[in-house]
C-alpha cells in the first residue's frame, strides 16, 4: 500500500445533529483506490479529483492507493483513526466493509453501487453514471465505423459500467439503425485483468467490430493493445474509446475518445454536506450540463463530426435528446449481440 498525504489548512466545521457526534470539525478525507493513482482512468480520476476538492476546500486529503480488491478493513480503520473526517471507498467491492468501518469509528463513509445504502449523516452513495457521454461515443462511434460491427468489452457488470453499455449501444443505433453492437465480458469483477481485456478484445475485433468501447480501469491497458496490433476485418485500423480518463499521453494512433469523468464537484459536494450537516440526505451523480462528463476530442476525430457531436450534446442537455442511465446488465444485454463464451 502507497499513503500519502496532501497538506492544507484545515477548515473548522459544526456538523448537524445527524453526522456522527465525534466528527465535531473536518480536518481531513481519506479515498482508498485498489489500483494505482497512475492508470489514466478510475483510479487516477478519483484520486486527483480528491486531492483537488481537498485543496479548494482547504481540507487535508490521505490518499491509500493500489490495496487490490480484498478486505481493506484494517486500512479503513488506519485511515479513520489518522484523523479522516470522511472516508471515501473508490471502489464497489469496498461497498459492504466501508459502513461497517465507518459505524464503528463514527466516520462518514462514500461508496459506490449500493444507493440503496444511503444513511443520513452517516453513508452516501456516487454511484457516477457517464451514461450521456456514453450515448455520445455510440453516435461517434457508428459515425465513424468502416466495417458497420462496433464493441464493447467491459471488466465486469457494475451499474456504472451497464449504463453506459446501454447508452452506447443506444447512440450507435440511433445514429445508424443497422449497425451491430457486440458485446463482451471480460469476467465478473475483471477489473485489473489486462491479459483478459487483451484476449477478449481481439475476439471481438475478430468478430468483425473496428471500434472498441472499453470499460476495465487496469485491464483497459489490454485493450488498447489489442486495437494498437490488431488491424479489422476490412485491414483498415482499430480505434478504442476510453472511459473515465484521458489516455492521450500514451495514445499510438488508436484513441479515438473517452467518456471523461470530472469527480471533483462530486466530492466537493461532499465536502459542502459535511459542512452543512446534511451529508447522507442524498446521493451524488455526474453529467453533460455542469462539465463532469464530457466527450474527449482527440485529433483522430474531423472538424465536421465533432460539430455534430457538439450539436448532440446540446441537444441531450436541453432535454431534446433524452438518455435514461439503465443500471441492470438484462437492458444491456437485450441491446447488444453478445460474444459466444
Amino acid at each position: 500500500m502507497k499513503k500519502t498525504i496532501l497538506h492544507g489548512m484545515a477548515v473548522a466545521l459544526l456538523l448537524g445533529a445527524a453526522s456522527f457526534a465525534h466528527a465535531a470539525e473536518l480536518k481531513s478525507i481519506a479515498i482508498l483506490t485498489p489500483e494505482p493513482g497512475t492508470d489514466y482512468g478510475w483510479n487516477q480520476q478519483g484520486i486527483d479529483a480528491a486531492k483537488a476538492a481537498g485543496k479548494a476546500a482547504g481540507v487535508e486529503v490521505l490518499v491509500a492507493d493500489n490495496l487490490g480488491y480484498g478486505d481493506v478493513r484494517p486500512t479503513l480503520r488506519e485511515m479513520a483513526q489518522d484523523g479522516a473526517g470522511l472516508l471515501i471507498a473508490h471502489a464497489s467491492g469496498y461497498n459492504t466493509s466501508a459502513p461497517e468501518i465507518g459505524e464503528e469509528m463514527k466516520v462518514p463513509v462514500a461508496i459506490v453501487d449500493r444507493p440503496d445504502a444511503k444513511k443520513a449523516g452517516a453513508v452516501a452513495d456516487y454511484t457516477a453514471s457517464g451514461h450521456e457521454g456514453a450515448y455520445l461515443a455510440g453516435r461517434l462511434a457508428a459515425k465513424t465505423s468502416k466495417t458497420g460491427t462496433v464493441g464493447i468489452v467491459v471488466s465486469g457488470e457494475p451499474p456504472s459500467w451497464n449504463s453506459q453499455s446501454a447508452a452506447f449501444a443506444e447512440g450507435a443505433k440511433a445514429e445508424k439503425a443497422g449497425i451491430n453492437v457486440r458485446y463482451a465480458v471480460i469476467g465478473p469483477a475483471a477489473y485489473s485483468d489486462a491479459a483478459g481485456g487483451k484476449r477478449v478484445t481481439e475476439a471481438l475485433i475478430a468478430a468483425g467490430a473496428d471500434i472498441i468501447f472499453g470499460q476495465g480501469n487496469g485491464s483497459s491497458f489490454g485493450m488498447l493493445q489489442a486495437v494498437e496490433t490488431n488491424k479489422a476485418t476490412n485491414g483498415g485500423p482499430v480505434y478504442f474509446i476510453d472511459v473515465i480518463g484521458d489516455k492521450t499521453a500514451i495514445d499510438k494512433g488508436n484513441l479515438l475518445s473517452s467518456v471523461v469523468w470530472n469527480l471533483e464537484p462530486v466530492y466537493a459536494g461532499m465536502i459542502a454536506d459535511l459542512k452543512a450537516g446534511t451529508y447522507g440526505s442524498h446521493n451524488y451523480d455526474i453529467n453533460l450540463k455542469d462539465g463532469s462528463v464530457k466527450l474527449l476530442k482527440t485529433k483522430h476525430i474531423p472538424d465536421d463530426v465533432w460539430a455534430q457531436i457538439e450539436a448532440l450534446k446540446k441537444d441531450i442537455i436541453d432535454g431534446k435528446i433524452k438518455v435514461t442511465a439503465k443500471y441492470d446488465a438484462d437492458s444491456v444485454h437485450k441491446l447488444v449481440s453478445q460474444l459466444p463464451q
